[in-house]
């Protein structure tokens, strides 16, 4: 079986599948789903399922990589992107588009996991 970086636009028996994946792995978890409101990405970080924190750099790392996505989705289309918020354990993106989706998914889990390991 392989493990999948993120999930995205899953049911949610298959997301609690993946989380306990992720804690038995000790890898973090991203999940992905589509807002019906704006019809782009909400997208959740849980770093409790790996027992990690991060740092103010990956923070600091993270905020670079959603101001280029809202420059983007701002620049692209007609909705505004509906926030964020980033702690040490726990982050979340509303309006990531559906163009980047897989390539931010897969950023966050790079920086998370480079580091992590």
């Amino acid at each position: 079986m392989t493990f999948h970086k993120y999930l995205g636009d899953s049911k949610m028996f298959e997301y609690d599948r993946h989380y306990r994946e992720c804690q038995q792995l000790n890898k973090p978890f991203i999940k992905a789903k589509t807002n019906p409101v704006h019809g782009n990405y909400f997208i959740q970080i849980d770093l409790m399922t790996c027992d990690y924190e991060l740092s103010k750099q990956e923070q600091k790392q993270i905020k670079k990589l959603i101001q280029d996505e809202i420059e983007y989705v701002e620049s692209n289309s007609k909705y505004d992107f509906g926030g964020f918020n980033i702690t040490s354990e726990i982050a979340w993106f509303d309006g990531v588009s559906s163009e980047h989706v897989d390539n931010f998914c897969n950023s966050l889990y790079d920086l998370i996991h480079t580091y992590h390991n």
